[in-house]
């Protein structure tokens, strides 16, 4: 698929989604002693349909958007319009939803949560995400980016827990 068409939605992405957001939260719920099945079915339908539409889309958006030639200006601008998309209040929705699936009280302390999370693993997202957006064929990085995203679904679910207050 080109740069210049837009993704839609597709059921490769939508399986893709399902598996791994849904397998990255588990384990989370699972160290935390924690485990939800509400919880697990939202995470399910959410990795399946909306991760999956928004997130190859804007890595199409990006492809589209970044077109210069010199490889340090165009690793820098796609790196960091994927840290535009992964920021504080998509984190503070991630964990809204987690919540809400688990039917627990949210709290506007998930805002403060989510920016020292992000905060927190900028280092690591920085790097994980010029990988992806470097040396991943599009194809290929919602893939990568989910399998990082579901590692970082344990390191959310366990932030949520060590900052609070």
């Amino acid at each position: 698929m080109s740069a210049a068409q837009p993704i839609l939605w597709t059921p490769r992405n939508a399986l893709q989604g399902l598996l791994i957001y849904t397998s990255g939260d588990v384990v989370a719920q699972l160290l935390l002693h924690q485990f939800n099945i509400g919880r697990v079915m939202g995470v399910m339908m959410l990795g399946a349909t909306i991760y999956a539409l928004e997130i190859p889309n804007w890595f199409a958006f990006i492809d589209r958007r970044v077109t210069t030639t010199m490889p340090l200006r165009r690793a820098t601008m796609r790196t960091v319009m994927a840290l535009l998309y992964f920021n504080p209040l998509w984190i503070a929705r991630h964990l809204f939803c987690l919540k809400l699936f688990a039917g627990e009280v949210v709290t506007a302390d998930l805002l403060r949560v989510a920016m020292l999370s992000w905060l927190a693993n900028l280092p690591i997202a920085l790097a994980a995400n010029a990988l992806i957006q470097v040396k991943v064929p599009l194809r290929w990085r919602f893939l990568a980016s989910a399998t990082f995203s579901g590692l970082m679904a344990v390191y959310y679910a366990l932030s949520a827990v060590f900052w609070q207050r």
